[in-house]
């Protein structure tokens, strides 16, 4: 066990995604402490010489927020009108508090055909590679404003791990409303207990519910799909509990939050063995 989380302290490119439930509250309002939290925590990280990428949610919510709606549309165009709304507000809110830290973001807005198709894929991660490299931040979220069925992700726990393969992260750390994965439904069920470490997804699939919050659209299903998606492709993924958005240093110390799900190349995974 200790050479897992060891091996999690020397990460060096790391993928974090937030979702609706993390940035708002149950108005829908934005919660404006956990927002400059989450600016303040990915600041120092990456003023320590990480490589900080942020997957963030919230676009669709926000703007419900912030428009006084009672509930998110089902319409796909009302969807994709607010889409392009509470983005303009997310990215203003991110960029004036992650600049009270003095450090710049870009937004990165991608859908399916980013990814899946070779040319847009390459360009895709040559705008990552070079933002890195002048020392930016990437934001990142589904273009939600343009995305169709043909052409959409999904959800952002999946984005979040295709981005963590883009880039070639190390670790890809989930943000959710409770503490981690456990082995029944914690919000019926006062005795579950947190798994703290998972080799094979398919024998923790059970234990998935639907989403967690109304204000998201993903929940545990969607995140045990971004952790197979990751673990494949050789990078550890970590869930753990939005509120506590600190708890990336006591990850990054090497010590145990959350649900672990360790890299199918990490020595210590059966497969290697």
């Amino acid at each position: 066990m200790i050479s897992l989380y060891e091996d999690i302290k020397k990460s060096s490119r790391i993928v974090v995604k937030v979702g609706t439930s993390t940035l708002t509250y149950d108005t829908g309002k934005m919660n404006l402490k956990r927002i400059d939290t989450l600016a303040s925590v990915l600041s120092d990280l990456h003023n320590s010489g990480k490589d900080i990428i942020l997957v963030s949610s919230g676009a669709i919510g926000i703007a419900v927020g912030k428009l006084g709606l009672s509930e998110r549309p089902d319409d796909t165009n009302k969807k994709q009108a607010l889409a392009a709304v509470g983005q303009c507000e997310l990215m203003y809110l991110y960029d004036k508090m992650f600049s009270d830290y003095n450090n710049t973001v870009a937004q990165i807005l991608l859908t399916k055909d980013d990814i899946a198709i070779p040319r847009r894929k390459r360009n895709t991660q040559a705008t990552f590679n070079a933002l890195l490299e002048m020392g930016i931040i990437p934001i990142v979220n589904e273009n939600d404003t343009v995305s169709t069925d043909e052409i959409e992700i999904g959800d952002n726990d999946n984005l979040s791990a295709l981005v963590a393969s883009l880039v070639n992260a190390d670790l890809l750390v989930l943000f959710s409303d409770i503490d981690g994965l456990y082995d029944c439904d914690p919000h019926t069920n006062k005795d579950a207990k947190i798994i703290p470490v998972v080799y094979d997804v398919d024998e923790v699939r059970t234990t998935a519910g639907g989403a967690g919050t109304k204000r998201g659209t993903g929940g545990m299903v969607t995140k045990l799909d971004a952790a197979e998606r990751a673990t494949n492709d050789g990078i550890n993924m970590i869930i753990t509990n939005g509120n506590n958005i600190s708890a990336l240093y006591d990850i990054l110390d090497g010590k145990e939050v959350g649900t672990l799900f360790v890299s199918k190349n990490h020595p210590s995974h059966p497969s290697e063995s």
